[in-house]
């Protein structure tokens, strides 16, 4: 089918940022870009307000006969814009991979290098153009242990993986007409990579999310304390200080909704933190721990490492550790803190 450049544009203009336009026109790596750095950070989707009819004609140029192109063995020119891009968005999928999956295993060594070059193969593989994968990821793998562990190893494994990938450009093969697929199973491979790439991210956000409605619903708590003499300014503050809760409430039609968002809010803030986490450790408790059960196994605890009962050397310090962790927990469970 013929694609219209008033289309194009139209595509352009409406949802650019996401790609529609590259998904319009068959440019499926390009849209996958997009979708990931809202159309290059936007500088890239700006710049193509000039360069969609070149696109369009190349989307309606014929895979076998009317498409133009080098021989296969000669490799395209090389592009300073290209590269800069594959060394940007190799950084830039490093980051997300810093923010979202730097606590599994040997992520310095295996897992950061292998996002690095998989961001800077995308942007070597928009258009007609593409490079050798597997050269591009060998040469992440092997310049990240020079860099260990450092903050700034980002730049280099980015800049080793494009100057790999700019050796190794090719043109892609020619597309034929049976090797066009159906826009379904092109949107279902588009979604599969965009949900590897915001999953871990998305999770980040979500525990970040929790832990500082956990640390603003402990200040709340702590200056509502400050009034406990006078309980009706206390109230007064209370309410002050949850306007923003009852005014959203009133916007989302409150009743039901009002009960709703109460049961999100107190999910988010039953998570537990990490200090939390190991305050049940040193308590030898599970998740679903009663107050109860806290209290008894500190008193039990206590008992068992009081320095004035047991003459291990690290009784003290052990001792100290149990009632920090007692305490943590018992701020936890405090009758307020949902209310």
């Amino acid at each position: 089918m013929v694609k219209s450049v008033m289309v194009a544009y139209a595509l352009w203009a409406i949802g650019g940022p996401w790609g529609l336009h590259h998904l319009y026109l068959g440019r499926d790596s390009h849209a996958l870009l997009w979708m990931l750095t809202l159309g290059g950070f936007g500088f890239g989707w700006v710049r193509e307000v000039i360069r969609i009819p070149a696109y369009v004609g190349e989307a309606n140029r014929d895979a076998e006969n009317e498409r133009k192109r080098p021989p296969t063995m000669v490799p395209p020119p090389v592009s300073p814009l290209r590269f800069a891009g594959q060394v940007c968005v190799g950084i830039y999928f490093g980051t997300v991979a810093l923010i979202g999956l730097n606590s599994l295993s040997f992520f310095y060594l295996i897992v950061l290098p292998l996002c690095v070059g998989a961001g800077v193969h995308l942007v070597s593989s928009v258009g007609q153009q593409t490079s050798d994968l597997q050269k591009t990821l060998t040469s992440c793998l092997m310049t990240s242990p020079i860099f260990y562990g450092s903050t700034l190893s980002l730049l280099p494994i980015s800049l080793a993986a494009s100057v790999t990938a700019a050796q190794h450009r090719r043109f892609k093969p020619p597309r034929t007409p049976q090797s066009k697929q159906e826009l379904v199973p092109r949107l279902y491979r588009l979604g599969l990579a965009w949900l590897a790439f915001s999953a871990p991210l998305g999770y980040c956000i979500f525990h970040n999310t929790t832990a500082t409605l956990y640390y603003l619903s402990d200040c709340l708590a702590a200056l509502l304390d400050i009034f406990w003499f006078l309980p009706w300014l206390r109230s007064v503050f209370e309410y002050i200080l949850l306007m923003p809760y009852r005014i959203l409430c009133v916007l989302t039609g409150g009743g039901y909704y009002e009960e709703t968002w109460r049961k999100v809010l107190e999910i988010l803030l039953k998570e537990y933190t990490e200090r939390e986490k190991q305050a049940l450790q040193v308590l030898s408790l599970e998740t679903e721990a009663s107050l109860e059960e806290i209290t008894r196994s500190y008193r039990e605890l206590a008992k068992t490492w009081h320095p004035d009962h047991n003459p291990r050397k690290d009784a003290e310090a052990m001792f100290v550790k149990i009632q920090e962790a007692y305490e943590v927990l018992l701020q936890r469970h405090r009758p307020h803190r949902f209310k």
